[in-house]
This record gives C-alpha cells, structure tokens and sequence, in this order.
C-alpha cells in the first residue's frame, strides 16, 4: 500500500469531492480516496505495483475527465481570465435591464419587497442546472443511463430519475414549510433567515466568477456522508433504481439547493413550501433531461468561462436585491429600489 497526493484541476465545490471520491473508490487498485476542497487534492492509498505517480495520475485522469476533472503531481496555477468580463458585464446588464423593464410593465413580479417569488426560484434553478455543482447530478444520471442502456433500456431510466427528482422536491419541500410554521418565526427570525439566504446566493455568485479561489471554503453544505449515501444508490441493481436516486438529490450539497430550502423553511407553509421547491426542481430540469438524454458530459456544457461569469453575476444581483429588501422589510434603510 502507497499513498500519493494529486492536485486536482476542475474542483468547484462539495459535490465535486463526493462525486470524485466515489468515483475513485469504485477503483480495483484504490483502497481509500479522500478530496479535499481546501486543497484542491485528492489523497489516493493502493497497490498500484510498479506504476510511477505520473502513470497513475494519468490513468486515474481518465477515469475523472467525463465528470471534468483531471490530476496532476503539480498544483496549476489559478488563473482569474478577466477578459471573460468583456462579454460576461455587457450580458449581465442587458439581463437586468431586461428584468427591470419586464417588472415595470407589471409582465412579471420575480421579486418583491418581501419574499422570493416562483419566477426567482424557477431562474435559481435554471442557473444551478448548469453550474459545476450540479455535475455531481449529471454524473448520477448518466451512471444510471449507462448501466441500464447495457440492458437495452434508454429512456425509462432518465424518465424515473426526472419523475422522481420533481416529486421529491414537491413533497419534501412541503414538509419543511410545514416545519417552518411550527417554529412561527417572527419578523426577525424572519430577517435572519432571509440575510443568511441572500449571504449563501452571494458566496455561489462569487464561485461561480472563479476569481477568489479561497471563497470556496466559506460555502455552507450538508454532511459528506449524505452525498455519498445517495451517490452509492446508483449501483443498486433494481427497477426503481432511478427513481430513488431522484428522489435522494433533494438531499445532495448543492448549495442553491440548500439556499432555496433555506427560504421555503421561512414560508411555513406546505403548499407554498411545496410549490416553491417544485418550481426550482423544474428550473433545473430542462438541463438535466438534456444531459440525460443526449448522454453528454455536464463538463461538456459547462466550460464557457463567460456563461459561468454571467451566471456569477446574476446570482451576486438577486443576493444583494435579496439582502437590501431583508434590511427594508425590518425598516434598518429606506426603500432603494422602485420597481
């Protein structure tokens, strides 16, 4: 047995180490794997024989490239790519103004000056469909795809994993507005709960940019142990396979999962709690059906520096939007927005 550590190039978050620890666990060779986001390494024990360390960061690169990421004996250097702005700025603007306009002429009402509102929570979904933390998602289902498509099966699969994901979200969502009631959070709780959201929108924001790789580190996320639990189902061998695993996502750490939760707990409401979660889940499938359906890598859809920018963006917008109409709602400032 020898222990060896490889830097890991492609390492966004939480999910990717459940996801990369799984991955290398199902290894013949690999005894125990254990990431580390603070890092951004992976500390790797086994009977490798007589390969040297370059020849098994290579082979267990191959093994990590469908779910986007790659090992190295060397740390790479982080490199911000602030020309992705260019484009990144101009979008992000347009996004608003669109958005500004869209709320003006009383078309749309995504946010108001007290809540989320279900256009907000189906546009957070859409974004976290295509951010890098939701591959350890895209790895689940194309896992899934590719184990039964051995038996001839392609679209039954993918059909209970989205039947199931969505009917999670609706029922579980509703249970934790139902907890929130019976907490019958006061204006402040309130306050709190609706600042800690608009802080977890931002610090996803600012991921999403890769600028500030240390911000990683102060993402809030569920235990590990759950992500891998749910990450482990997959290899069941049964018909209701996929519709378990989609059922079990709604407990993944994905932080804009975890940030919506946060908010439907404030609801204390079961429909509303319900119907909240929903509309995120349904954010979020369009994106994954066609991960799913296509069989295509989510790292294939994932590497335009300038979408992700863009993405970043817009979240950091709703997070601040979210934060001032908290500060508003307790009376601490004066409206700041109009519209």
């Amino acid at each position: 047995m020898k222990t060896y550590t490889f830097h890991v190039n492609g390492m966004h978050c939480r999910a990717c180490t459940v996801l990369i620890e799984n991955e290398l666990s199902e290894v013949a060779e690999i005894s125990k794997a254990k990431p580390s986001l603070e890092n951004l390494s992976v500390e790797v024990t086994g009977e490798f024989g007589d390969k040297t360390p370059e020849h098994i960061a290579r082979d267990l690169s191959e093994i990590l490239k469908p779910h986007g990421y790659t090992l190295s004996l060397e740390k790479q250097k982080h490199t911000a790519k602030w020309s992705d702005f260019k484009l990144a700025f101009p979008i992000t603007l347009g996004f608003i103004a669109l958005f500004i306009g869209l709320q003006k002429m009383g078309i749309v009402n995504l946010i108001n000056a007290s809540s989320i509102n279900y256009g907000t929570g189906f546009l957070i979904g859409l974004i976290a469909s295509v951010s890098t933390c939701m591959a350890v998602v895209g790895g689940l289902v194309l896992s899934i795809s590719a184990n039964f498509a051995k038996e001839g099966d392609k679209v039954r699969p993918q059909a209970l994993f989205h039947i199931g994901r969505l009917v999670s979200f609706l029922i579980l969502g509703g249970v934790i507005g139902a907890i929130g009631s019976a907490f019958q959070l006061n204006t402040s709780g309130i306050f709190i709960l609706s600042l800690a959201i608009g802080f977890v929108m931002l610090i996803l924001g600012v991921n999403l940019l890769d600028i500030f790789p240390g911000a990683r580190k102060l993402q809030p996320t569920l235990p590990s142990f759950i992500g891998k639990r749910v990450h482990n189902l997959k290899n069941l061998n049964s018909t209701l396979t996929p519709f378990l695993v989609g059922i079990a996502t709604f407990f993944l750490p994905c932080g804009f999962t975890q940030s919506m939760q946060l908010y439907t707990l404030t609801t204390g409401s079961f429909v509303q709690g319900s119907l909240m979660m929903f509309v995120f889940a349904l954010g979020t499938l369009p994106v994954l059906a066609l991960i799913s359906f296509s069989s295509l890598g989510i790292h294939k859809k994932t590497q335009s520096g300038v979408f992700f920018k863009t993405a970043g963006l817009v979240v950091i917008f709703f997070a601040i939007f979210n934060i001032i109409n908290s500060l508003v709602a307790i009376g601490l400032i004066t409206p700041v927005f109009n519209f």
